[in-house]
This record gives C-alpha cells, structure tokens and sequence, in this order.
C-alpha cells in the first residue's frame, strides 16, 4: 500500500511540473506566439516589377494593419505569361492570384471554366470593394462575369512633355492644336532652340511602340477610337480603319519627311528615348505624363535648366469638344482572383475578400506605396510625401506598388510639383478618355491570332509613316488582315457585343 501510495504521489507531482512548465512556457514566451497560431495566413502568387523582393519591413506593416500573415510568391514581370500558365496547368495557385495578361487564352480558358470564384455578388459586403464603380467592374469582366477584384488604375496616363525653356527661348505659345504642336517640332528642329550654335536638336523624340510612344496619344487628338469602334447597332470596326488612324499616320510621315522626329524612333528603345531626351536632343516626348519626372531627374547634371511644361489639352480642330484621350485596358491593371483549389468555400472567400477590402485602406496604401513614415518618408501638413532615402525606398517598398488593388482616390500624394501636376492632368483626363469597348468581351480568335494578326498592321503602319508603301498598300494591308483571321474577329465581337448589351 505504501509503495502504491509512493507511485501515485510521484506521478501527481510530475503532472503538477508539466503543468507549471507549460503554463509558465506560454506566460514566458508573450501572447505574440499564441496570436501567431489564431492569426489567418493568406497566401499570394504575385508580380514582381523590380530586381529583387521587398525585405519584410514593410510586410510586417502590413500584417499589423490587416490582421492577417502574408506569405507572398513572386513572379518576375519578365517570365509572367510562362510561370502563370505552369501555375495554372499544375494547380499549384495560392488563396491570391494576381493576373495582368487577360488576353492571355489560357488565363481567359481558365477564368471561364470556373477554376476561379465569381465574386461580384460579394462587393457590396465591405466598404472599399463596394466602391469599385460599374465601369470598372464591366471592363474587368470575362463575358459579364467578375472573377476577380478590378486592380484599379487611372483610366488615361498619357499626354505631352515639352521643353518650356526652349518655348520660352523662341517666344512660342504652349501648343493647343496639332498644327500648333507641328510648329513647335518645326521650331525645336530649325531654331536652335538650346542656344549652342549647332544643329543637333530635333522637335520629338519617339520609340518604336504605336501604342505607348506617340503614335496612340496624337491619334486621340484626330478622333480615333480605342482599339475598336462600335455603333449604335452593333456593328464593329477596327481602329486602323477609320479616318482618325489615317490622318495620323499622315501627321507622322510629315514629322518623319521634314525631319522634326528622330529618324531612329522606328528602331528607338524606351531607355535610349528617355536618356536622348533627356540629354537635350529634342523637345517634345509623348507618353505616360508621370514619366514626366523622370526624363527631369535623367537629366539632371546634363541639362540642369530644363523645365518642363505638361499638356493634356490638345485636339486637331481647337475645339473642347473634341478633346480625347486614348485608354486601351479602361484603366484595369489586371484582376486579384481566387482559385476554388485554394479558397474553399464562401466563409473563406469572405474572409479574402476582407483581406483586400484592407489593403484599400489609406493606411495600407500608404505602407505599399511611400513606406513607413519616419523611416521611408516625411509627411506635411498637406498629406504630400517626401521620400527620405531613395535607395532604401527602392528595396524596401518599391516591390509593393504593382500589388496595390488600387492607385485611386488616396489623399496621401507625393511632394513633387511636376509629379502633383502630371497626377492632376491624368486625374482630368478621366473626363475625356475613350474606352475600348471591347477590353472585357471575347473572341477567340482574337485570343488565339490577335498579337500576330496586328503584326500585320504594326508593319504596315511603319512602312506608310517611312514612306515605304502608299495608302493603297496600307489598304492592301487591312485586307490581308481582314482574310487572315480579322473578319472572325470582328464576327466573334459582333456577336459578343451583342449578347452582353442585348
């Protein structure tokens, strides 16, 4: 009896040690641990637009200010389309994907096959989804349906950069009209506008891209759709068929024949445009107007007396009325979406939903676009930003701003004049932007052939400006286009058009 007596003290006073052991473990570690495990993890497949990852400075911002572990996946920019489609071939996904190619045919295969969840009957549960307007919730769906959250971008960016040092110099007004804008180009190129004696400054400096150089934006200014027109009955046509195309192919070759645009710019990369504009080799540059700030900061140590004037206002009549600006994607950077493979039922897919209703707070995009305050950037008392260590910036914060699922309607703003004029002019050119009717309806061939079917115009384009071929030869173009697979093309939208709009 005693010996049992013995046993049954021993084992009680070894429990009562476990149970002091653990109970002081978890008073001893802080209640961090414990609210580790009762923290919800989401995971992300997302884009990554810099060299590197975001160290988890501002990660841990954002975890405090959401509530939830991030636990990112970062796919470089560069090899999007081919890791994208892996991801989605194997099924290895995450609660978070982020999709920027919609014309891609596997993503769009993938979108209409339910693989993701439809989540417009959800927005209105939380406050900043609920905000997203109609516009953008039409132009992000696939054939009517949303499969994902619309990652919110200004509609129109672009507009014209001038030297206004060298208007000022030769006594020429800021150019309102297209004739106007060629006088200027005539000017930069013929009047020495830098004052050095010699004659090695021209009137624009472009790129090879008609979408994202000049060509796209001066067509605005003669009336050309976006992408695609279609009329009141439905009827579909192409943006290089219409009268606002020509006119501007004819604006280019004129820029190209005199002299007054860089006779490289069909060969002409980005970087070299920016770097040669910002040497002072020419005055005018067609782009994003954000760009703005930094063709000054390229040229700083080289052209140190560079000013620039920004403008977003001009047309080929002089009328206000006809002010346009062109917007391919209607200001849809691409959708936040979430496989069924991941989320598994509404309770969880609320809770993501949540997760990206927070990321849309001031609070948090903030943390994603300047940092933390005190350690990235200072903050007046006019919300305006002032980045402290540019460097630092860089590698710490800089990695988050392609995640953000909105760029729209945040007080916080950078303390820059000519990036606060450049924000101004693209907010303004809300007002006049044209959409492409097209950028949420489907046609599969257009899917399948499109990027090689525009080859076809692309080339044709660049042969008229060059003066390589005449109109007819660009006709000649259109209609190899049209029997190559464009006619389907238009049918498929004609038809798309119709079902959705009725």
């Amino acid at each position: 009896m005693k010996r049992k007596s013995m046993l049954f003290l021993v084992l009680l006073l070894s429990v009562s040690m476990l149970l002091s052991a653990c109970g002081s473990g978890n008073n001893g570690n802080s209640e961090a641990s414990g609210n580790k495990e009762e923290t919800p993890t989401i995971t992300w497949l997302n884009m990554l637009h810099t060299p590197s990852p975001p160290t988890d400075t501002v990660l841990n911002k954002i975890e405090e200010a959401t509530g939830v572990n991030i636990e990112f996946s970062w796919i470089p920019d560069a090899s999007k389309e081919e890791r994208l489609n892996t991801s989605l071939a194997s099924d290895s996904l995450a609660d978070i994907v982020t999709i920027t190619i919609l014309d891609n045919a596997s993503v769009r295969n993938a979108l209409k096959a339910g693989v993701f969840w439809e989540i417009e009957s959800y927005l209105d549960e939380f406050p900043n989804l609920a905000a997203i307007s109609d516009d953008f919730r039409t132009s992000a769906s696939i054939e009517g349906k949303l499969y994902g959250i619309p990652m919110q971008k200004q509609v129109a960016r672009n507009g014209v950069v001038i030297r206004k040092d060298w208007l000022d110099k030769l006594g020429l007004p800021v150019p309102k009209t297209t004739d106007e804008l060629m006088e200027v180009a005539k000017a930069f190129t013929e009047q020495d506008p830098d004052g050095n004696g010699v004659d090695d400054t021209t009137g624009f400096m472009d790129r090879s891209d008609l979408v994202y150089g000049a060509f796209k934006t001066l067509s605005s200014y003669f009336g050309t759709p976006s992408v695609w027109a279609v009329d009141e009955d439905g009827k579909v046509t192409p943006e290089f068929e219409t009268e606002g195309y020509i006119k501007t192919m004819d604006y280019m070759k004129q820029l190209y024949e005199s002299g007054y645009i860089n006779q490289d710019f069909a060969v002409t990369a980005k970087t070299d445009q920016q770097q040669n504009f910002a040497q002072g080799k020419a005055g005018i540059y067609v782009g994003a107007l954000f760009g703005s700030k930094n063709l000054r900061n390229l040229a700083k140590g080289v052209q140190d007396d560079m000013e620039l004037v920004l403008v977003n206002d001009i047309t080929s009549t002089g009328n206000e009325s006809d002010r346009a600006i062109w917007s391919t994607t209607n200001g849809v950077g691409g959708l936040l979406a979430f496989p069924k493979s991941e989320v598994k039922d509404e309770e969880e897919l609320r809770r993501v939903l949540k997760f990206v209703n927070d990321l849309m707070s001031e609070e948090v995009y903030a943390l994603m676009t300047y940092g933390i305050e005190g350690v990235h950037y200072t903050l007046d008392e006019n919300k305006a930003a002032t980045i402290m260590d540019t460097d630092l910036w860089k590698q710490e914060v800089q990695p988050f701003a392609g995640s953000r699922p909105s760029e729209l309607g945040y007080e916080i703003r950078e303390n820059d004049p000519l990036k606060a004029e450049a924000d101004r002019l693209i907010e303004e050119n809300t007002k006049y932007a044209v959409l492409n009717p097209m950028f949420s309806l489907e046609s599969p061939t257009f899917t399948a052939q499109g990027s090689e079917l525009q080859k076809i115009i692309t080339d044709a384009t660049y042969k008229y400006i060059l003066g390589r071929i005449d109109l007819d030869e660009f006709q000649g173009a259109v209609n190899n286009w049209r029997k190559s697979g464009g006619d389907k093309i238009i049918e498929e939208y004609e038809a798309a058009y119709k079902q959705v709009n009725g």
